[in-house]
């Protein structure tokens, strides 16, 4: 019948704690239907399979030879997600996957050039990159009210103790988490100010610490400057030895504004004293299991994947795209490992 848009037959690969955030957002999206879930632990696959009733399976590969799917969404450990990425490209499936794209750059690269070989679609989770607050200063930098920005800073100081690391068996490693606090709490904001900067690194200087965990080798702490090709200086600080997730702050000193923002709220106090700013009303409704640090945005970035998928708009942070702050988080790394102390 004519006006009927296909849907998306859709399949989650990883039932843990991200997951959440991805069904939920499936259900409520009318591009997509979910048609099978899939996690190595058996009984969290087939809990997940029944929560939405739909199929469980525990390989991924037998998952998309079997459903036809049209897409995956990856939530899974850092070190898997190019691997199963690749194999659904090959299969002729479209990926949407979480960050990080992978625990290294080749790995990342590799992702993004089979996605492109093999004419797929390749989504990664950037969600924050959808707050009011984000898309805010976005707008006002690139259409030239904030002038040119001088320099920026980030800081996050949140809580991940040793419990939250002894919960898991891949969290808190180099081989299969890449890392600690940058990439996997503060590889947002670094996101964020890399997105809107949008200008080539020229150079990192970084020093990263373990200060407070005794069952992982990973950095909690970690500060540096990354400068850009186009002038821009940015200094950061993350860790994770503080007694409560606080509200990130990022702050832009620009030509013609001063800017402070965070995932929830923005204010820019331009130099002839107006004042614009925004506010995230939690009017979204948060998937049971979700966290408040993970936002509301999910669903907005799922649509606009599926969207892109059905040819109906252009993707907006394809692999190519995140590709961009992945590199900086690898090369924080490599430079920061070379002065790494506990």
């Amino acid at each position: 019948m004519a006006g009927i848009v296909k849907k998306l037959r859709v399949g989650v690969i990883g039932c843990g704690r991200i997951s959440v955030m991805h069904l939920g957002s499936i259900k409520r999206l009318e591009q997509a239907e979910l048609i099978a879930c899939c996690d190595i632990i058996r009984e969290r696959a087939e809990e997940t399979a029944k929560q939405y009733g739909v199929k469980s399976y525990v390989d991924y590969k037998e998952m998309i030879d079997k459903e036809n799917l049209d897409a995956v969404h990856i939530c899974l450990p850092h070190y898997l997600h190019s691997t199963v990425a690749c194999y659904a490209f090959k299969k002729g499936v479209n990926v949407l996957t979480e960050k990080p794209m992978d625990v290294d750059l080749e790995s990342a690269e590799k992702a993004v050039e089979t996605a492109k070989e093999c004419g797929v679609t390749f989504g990664v989770i950037m969600q924050c990159r959808y707050n009011n607050s984000a898309k805010l200063v976005k707008a006002a930098y690139e259409n030239g009210k904030l002038g040119k920005i001088i320099s920026a800073r980030s800081v996050l100081t949140w809580a991940r103790p040793d419990e939250y690391y002894n919960s898991s068996d891949w969290k808190g490693t180099w081989d299969k988490e890449g890392g600690g606090v940058v990439i996997d709490q503060a590889i947002h904001s670094i996101d964020l100010v890399n997105w809107i900067i949008n200008s080539e690194v020229e150079k990192v200087s970084c020093s990263m610490a373990n200060r407070g965990h005794s069952c992982v080798n990973v950095e909690d702490s970690a500060e540096g400057l990354i400068t850009y090709k186009n002038g821009v200086k940015y200094g950061f600080y993350c860790m994770n030895n503080y007694g409560t997730d606080e509200p990130i702050e990022i702050r832009l000193y620009c030509e013609n504004a001063k800017v402070v923002f965070g995932y929830d709220d923005a204010v820019i106090t331009y130099n002839d004293g107006t004042v614009e700013q925004t506010h995230q009303a939690d009017t979204e409704v948060m998937p049971e299991g979700g966290k408040d640090y993970w936002g509301f945005q999910h669903i907005r970035q799922i649509e606009q994947f599926y969207k892109a998928c059905l040819k109906q708009e252009k993707l907006e942070i394809s692999g190519e795209e995140a590709l961009k702050t992945h590199k900086l988080i690898c090369e924080i790394y490599r430079v920061g490992k070379k002065n790494f102390s506990k």
